[in-house]
């Protein structure tokens, strides 16, 4: 909750689904479970003022936002254990809380000010540092309404247990879709249990529950790097084939890289040929060259260690397929290693193909593997940075998260609280351009952040340091 004098709470409420549920529980899967101890999801969007008052807008907020739960009446409820040491969702219709804030003194600017993310943003929240196993005696999800000089942020919370960032953002989009004015949803969510994250394995916990895996207390800063459609396209080339853009190819080849026409590419490429199952995509050459500038700029030994771990959605990796809408965790984490030495002694390509065979490995047998060894041993997901080494990345730029238009026109930005925020840890968003581009959110220590300032591998593709 709002703690600055510059931000005012005018009042707090609880809201509930404007109809019964019709879901009585739903217990949490292998893949939701490791969450407990994650912290609650904090994102949001800056918009422009509405065409209406203030007072207007939290009304109209408020009963769509009922409507919405009527929908999604998991987040209207709490998390209960049984006696047999199973965690379920009891859909009580309890209802989340929703806030509202007053900051007169805080205009668009003073939120998109080039530099670090201010510190106004975390204000935005609520729920700080509040860890998912509180939901069995606090709210699963809030929603904080915050009115600013010359525009309005509207935060949302969830419970990380209870979604991951596919259905954080369906249900973010939903609450949109029917503020604006949907008299029915384009996208139900779907809530069967019958997958191959339903188990009945046990992961015990603690009288209180789980702690938090990572410091919180550690001095960060926190930055946004914007990739342009075009910057990622060469990033994207230059994985594939070994070698950068020259002036005489350049406006070929990207020409032919934004048709995806890669089979009609015919440059000099270092003997390097890819066919199309073997592409390295743009994230993941996004994801290698980040991988590659922080590391160099944490000035490790060579024969140390690095991570970079990223989460990946498993409803399309499975066999039989999920729904694409199933409601809950449906992610695993996949880590790739590599010494530093190794990772800055060879070129990018190298780094971004063992991304990409580590992703591509990620099938059917590969997740059911996982939820087996999980099961063997039950344990909760390992955020942080513990040896000085890793790099986790977050979300994805495929969620649409400028698809949350209250009516009035698509967000101006998109922001995070504080939430499961430590050294190495890394946020994609879609860029605001779309097209293509991305958005990372980055945090890291002070002087890591300083060293990749001034690392122009890669500052080059970088059009704009917010």
């Amino acid at each position: 909750m709002p703690s600055s004098p510059s931000f005012t709470l005018v009042f707090r409420c609880t809201v509930s689904p404007d109809q019964i549920s019709d879901i009585k529980t739903l217990k949490l899967s292998v893949s939701d479970i490791p969450m407990l101890s994650c912290q609650y999801i904090q994102k949001g969007v800056l918009l422009t003022s509405p065409p209406y008052s203030f007072d207007d807008l939290v009304c109209f907020l408020k009963q769509s936002l009922s409507t919405t739960l009527s929908y999604f009446p998991p987040l209207a409820g709490r998390l209960t254990t049984d006696p047999d040491g199973h965690v379920h969702i009891t859909c009580n219709d309890a209802g989340i809380d929703f806030l509202v804030v007053k900051s007169p003194n805080i205009s668009i600017h003073n939120v998109l000010v080039p530099g670090d993310v201010p510190d106004c943003v975390k204000q935005f929240f609520t729920f700080d540092k509040t860890l998912s196993y509180s939901g069995h005696f606090k709210p699963l999800a809030a929603v904080q309404v915050t009115e600013l000089a010359d525009g309005v942020f509207i935060g949302c919370i969830v419970n990380h247990a209870v979604t991951d960032g596919t259905s954080f953002w369906h249900f973010f989009n939903t609450f949109a879709e029917i503020t604006k004015g949907a008299l029915k949803i384009s996208k139900s969510p779907d809530f069967g249990r019958n997958t191959v994250f339903n188990s009945q394995a046990v992961l015990k916990f603690p009288p209180g529950g789980p702690t938090v895996t990572f410091a919180g207390d550690e001095p960060l800063r926190e930055r946004i790097l914007h990739f342009s459609r075009e910057a990622i396209l060469k990033l994207k080339y230059r994985a594939n084939y070994g070698c950068l853009l020259t002036k005489q190819t350049n406006s070929e080849v990207l020409g032919k890289l934004c048709n995806d026409s890669w089979k009609s590419v015919n440059v000099e490429t270092n003997g390097k040929v890819r066919n199309s199952n073997d592409e390295i995509s743009s994230f993941q050459s996004l994801c290698a060259q980040l991988w590659r500038s922080v590391t160099r700029a944490r000035k490790l030994e060579p024969t140390k260690t690095t991570t970079f771990r990223m989460a990946v959605n498993c409803r399309r990796r499975l066999d039989p397929k999920l729904e694409p809408y199933y409601f809950g965790n449906a992610i695993q984490s996949i880590p790739t290693f590599a010494s530093a030495g190794e990772l800055l002694g060879k070129d990018l390509s190298w780094a971004a193909d063992i991304l990409h065979k580590n992703v591509v490995a990620h099938n059917n047998d590969t997740v059911r593997k996982g939820v087996a060894d999980w099961e063997k041993q039950p344990r909760l997901f390992p955020l942080g940075n513990a040896d000085g080494a890793s790099i986790t990345m977050g979300s994805s730029p495929r969620f649409p998260m400028y698809n949350n238009d209250f009516g009035w026109g698509r967000p101006l930005a998109v922001r995070s609280g504080r939430a499961n925020k430590f050294d190495g840890k890394i946020s994609a968003f879609p860029g605001r351009d779309g097209n293509g581009s991305v958005d990372l959110e980055v945090v890291l220590a002070p002087d890591t952040m300083l060293e990749v300032e001034n690392d122009p591998e890669i500052m080059q593709y970088v059009s704009e340091f917010l």
